[in-house]
């Protein structure tokens, strides 16, 4: 089996080094290289052909959120943010850019290498309460709307809302296919589908919308 290339990028040679270990001890990953910023992390990958960024967000010289904007413009790899701080601008600010995904770095060493999979196949990933906290944003901006907006269940089947909702739950494709007995491939499909349906860009926008009734297609 193909190993996941990860670059890891983080100004803590703490947090690299212990990233670094616990990939390198999964036969499923191999580590490229590690960067104390993120002008350092596009350096290596011009050099190698990563899959997956590890990327902070708060790093001197240049912070992950150009570096990921950058990463993306140039498709040099998919970037998953890992943070400890819980700042709900550079949540948006992350998504803008192109992120797939947004970890606060309280996580155990499983949840990290399952997030990093996760993103490798596709799948957005996202903390909990960092999708609620979007959703509040969406709920303060709703209410200061002139006009009344809400989530339409008109026109989609039975089987999509059952889907809409699980993604509104943070479930990923594998989680929601089980749940539904469905395929990956078919949750994916249903996805799809139901973004472009809305113009969406992708499953966060559609669990907030879900949630508030706000389509924020600059989400």
């Amino acid at each position: 089996m193909e190993k996941i290339k990860v670059i890891i990028a983080d100004d803590s040679d703490f947090v690299r080094d212990g990233m670094k270990i616990i990939l390198d001890l999964d036969d499923e990953f191999e580590v490229l290289g590690s960067a104390a910023n993120g002008r350092e992390a596009i350096d290596l990958a011009e050099k190698e052909l990563p899959d997956v960024f590890l990327m902070d967000i708060q790093m001197p010289v240049m912070d992950g959120i150009e570096a990921t904007k950058y990463i993306v413009e140039h498709d040099m790899g998919k970037v998953l943010i890992l943070t400890t701080f819980d700042d709900d601008d550079l949540v948006q600010q992350a998504l803008r850019n192109g992120a797939k995904g947004y970890l606060i770095k309280n996580h155990t060493p499983e949840h990290l290498k399952q997030m990093i999979k996760s993103v490798y196949n596709g799948t957005g990933v996202m903390e909990e309460h960092i999708l609620q906290t979007l959703a509040g944003m969406g709920n303060k901006e709703h209410a200061s709307s002139l006009s009344e907006s809400s989530f339409d269940p008109a026109g989609y089947s039975e089987r999509e809302l059952d889907i809409i909702k699980a993604v509104a739950e943070g479930l990923s494709n594998k989680e929601i296919a089980d749940k539904l007995f469905i395929s990956e491939g078919t949750v994916k499909n249903y996805i799809s589908n139901i973004l472009a349906k809305e113009g969406l860009a992708h499953r966060t926008a559609l669990a907030v919308y879900y949630l508030t009734g706000n389509k924020n297609t600059n989400l």
